[in-house]
């Protein structure tokens, strides 16, 4: 099923490589930076809905709500169905935009990867869904990139730094460690906040925004740079996005802030 998505977008992508002078690193960012745009529409859906529950939270008929019912979940689940149908707001209408965007994060992964491809059973796996009339000429691809091997899981290693450090080997992961900034920046300050700490929903999410960046981050560490150059670079396009649109919360990064 995501077969015809993950063709479409290597063959992008690889277009997108010869197009810039065959520098895949800046190709990733490029192209990074196209889905992006192409998904916008997308996004902005996901804001709207975001701060429409973040008023509905912050209101007190939604707060008197939670306490009144606080020792009987289900009377307070049908009392939020009613008050969410009043107010004419669809919880599920923030996940759609996630849920569409899903297998297009899928092949993304996917595309890189089978672009990143090393061994000749992957080179002929790639080939046979490429449609680009020079394909043959554009392939093997250069992995390189700054100092790293996209094929590979970054580290950079310098003269003084220890051959081989605990946990993390030779070299330091500043591709890791750059993503779990991004992303933790991105989670902490496009999060709606609640003054309820009551809020179920609030305290999942606050969880979330701790634990999404340091798995992002993770996968980063095993995986091949290339893949962790996508997540940098759709972090650091989202965040511009949010603050172009005036949606940033930086206060959620002052400690007490957030909740004032």
């Amino acid at each position: 099923m995501l077969e015809p998505i993950i063709n479409f977008l290597t063959n992008i992508l690889v277009w997108v490589y010869d197009v810039l002078g065959h520098n895949f690193g800046l190709a990733i960012i490029v192209f990074t930076i196209l889905i992006r745009l192409a998904t916008a529409p997308l996004t902005k859906a996901q804001l709207e809905s975001s701060k429409k529950m973040q008023e509905l939270q912050g209101s007190k008929k939604y707060q008197d709500m939670q306490k009144k019912y606080k020792s009987d979940p289900q009377k307070l689940q049908q009392e939020q169905a009613k008050l969410f149908q009043e107010m004419g707001i669809n919880p599920l209408a923030g996940c759609l935009p996630t849920l569409v965007q899903f297998p297009i994060i899928i092949g993304l992964y996917w595309s890189i990867t089978r672009v990143l491809a090393a061994s000749p059973h992957q080179m002929l796996i790639l080939m046979k869904g490429m449609w680009l009339s020079n394909a043959a000429n554009l392939l093997p691809i250069n992995n390189h990139f700054l100092w790293m091997d996209l094929s590979q899981p970054e580290r950079l290693v310098l003269d003084f730094i220890p051959a081989n450090l605990p946990l993390i080997g030779a070299g330091i992961p500043v591709l890791a460690i750059l993503v779990w900034i991004t992303s933790y920046l991105q989670s902490k300050m496009m999060t709606p906040t609640s003054n309820n700490p009551n809020d179920q929903t609030a305290a999942m999410t606050r969880s979330m925004t701790t634990i999404m960046p340091l798995m992002i981050a993770y996968i980063t560490f095993l995986y091949s740079a290339g893949l962790g150059l996508y997540f940098l670079a759709g972090n650091l396009f989202s965040i511009g996005q949010y603050a172009l649109m005036g949606k940033l919360n930086i206060k959620n990064l002052i400690p007490g802030r957030a909740k004032k």
